[in-house]
C-alpha cells in the first residue's frame, strides 16, 4: 500500500494575499485536515473551538479547530482545520477534499474530481 501526498495552499480568507503551501498526506479515513498550529497562526487563523478526537489506538486528545480556505489547482473551498501540535502528522481529511470537489482514487493513489449530484 502506498501513500498519497498533495501540495495545497492555505489562507485565512480568499481575499488574503498571505498563504502557506503545505504537503499533506491524503487520509481518506480522516474527517478533518491537520496542519501545524504555528503555520495556521502565522496566517492569522484563530481557533473557534477545542474538540476531543479519538485516535486509532483509542487515545483521546484535545485540539483547537478553526476554519481555513484551501486551494488546489484552480479549485477553492473552505473547511475546518485542526491546529496540529508537535509530532502530529500533516493530514488532508475528507471534509477538505469534498469542499474542493475531489475524492481519493486508492488504486491510482491520486485525487480526482468528484462528480456530484443535486438529487
Amino acid at each position: 500500500m502506498g501513500y498519497t501526498h498533495v501540495k495545497m495552499s492555505l489562507k485565512k480568507s480568499y481575499e488574503s494575499e498571505k498563504f502557506k503551501e503545505e504537503r499533506l498526506l491524503v487520509d481518506s479515513g480522516a474527517i478533518y485536515t491537520v496542519v501545524p498550529g504555528a503555520d495556521l497562526q502565522e496566517l492569522g487563523l484563530v481557533a473557534h473551538s477545542e474538540e476531543e478526537f479519538e485516535l486509532a489506538d483509542g487515545e483521546v486528545i484535545k485540539r483547537k479547530v478553526g476554519d481555513a480556505c484551501f486551494e488546489y489547482g484552480d479549485k477553492r473551498g473552505s473547511a475546518p482545520v485542526i491546529f496540529g501540535e508537535e509530532g502530529n502528522s500533516k493530514l488532508l481529511g475528507i471534509l477538505t477534499l469534498k469542499a474542493l470537489g475531489f475524492i481519493l482514487d486508492p488504486l491510482k493513489r491520486e485525487i480526482k474530481p468528484l462528480r456530484t449530484r443535486l438529487v
